[in-house]
């Protein structure tokens, strides 16, 4: 595994992100483990994790884009951090769009966007904290099109969850490359979590042991991709 994912598995912890228990999810399924991106709260958080993003998308698509797109709300923040730390650590000036949840009728920036216009043309990466179903690129993939003759070249997700999504049978991220027919990818996928966090101690003590890797396992014996 590369050393930027165990350092960005060791962040979500330490962020309190990532958490092991007993949740409910939107979805009604009951999960070992829950991972919220909105307590990443921060300047040096946010500034890290555009750092994890910018270096997962290049590992990923490398540098031919030119707008990363973050959904409303949550994909604000992702892009615009992400869109800093490229510039930071690769030299690139990529732009930032987002979507409004209302459109603004008034003043220079009216319009469904926030951030640049897209353009025809424009070569567009976009940027979520997790999929576990693709209910928001249902509405975001449509607008993004609609707005111009754009490229979404890929999704770039941190945590691949690695269940199935609305169709049952392939996971979230697999769903939306079929159905819209763009890449996917993930900082981390789960499986590598497991891996690094199995038996090992992390920020002051051990967060998957053979009790929670089994609970784990037998969540993904009934969801898992």
């Amino acid at each position: 595994m590369e050393q930027y994912k165990e350092q960005f598995i060791e962040f979500m912890v330490e962020s309190d992100v990532l958490k092991f228990g007993e949740f409910t999810l939107k979805s009604g399924r009951k999960s070992p483990f829950f991972m919220n991106a909105g307590a990443y709260v921060t300047g040096s958080q946010l500034k890290k994790l555009g750092e994890y993003y910018a270096k997962a998308i290049h590992d990923k698509y490398g540098m031919d884009f030119d707008v990363l797109f973050g959904p409303a709300y949550k994909g604000i923040p992702l892009a615009v951090v992400t869109a800093m730390a490229f510039s930071e650590l690769y030299g690139k000036e990529v732009r930032y769009c987002s979507d409004r949840k209302e459109e603004k009728d008034h003043g220079a920036d009216k319009g469904s966007f926030l951030g640049s216009k897209l353009k025809d043309g424009d070569r567009v990466i976009m940027i979520e904290d997790v999929t576990t179903s693709g209910k928001s690129m249902e509405e975001t993939v449509p607008k993004v099109r609609g707005a111009a003759d754009v490229e979404i070249k890929g999704l770039m997700v941190s945590l691949n969850r690695m269940e199935v999504g609305k169709g049952g049978e392939k996971c979230a991220l697999d769903e939306i490359k079929d159905l819209y027919g763009f890449e996917t990818g993930a900082i981390v996928t789960m499986a590598e979590v497991v891996e690094y966090l199995y038996n090992k101690e992390c920020n002051g003590k051990v967060l998957i042991d053979d009790t929670v890797k089994k609970a784990i396992d037998a969540y993904y014996e009934q969801y898992g991709a």
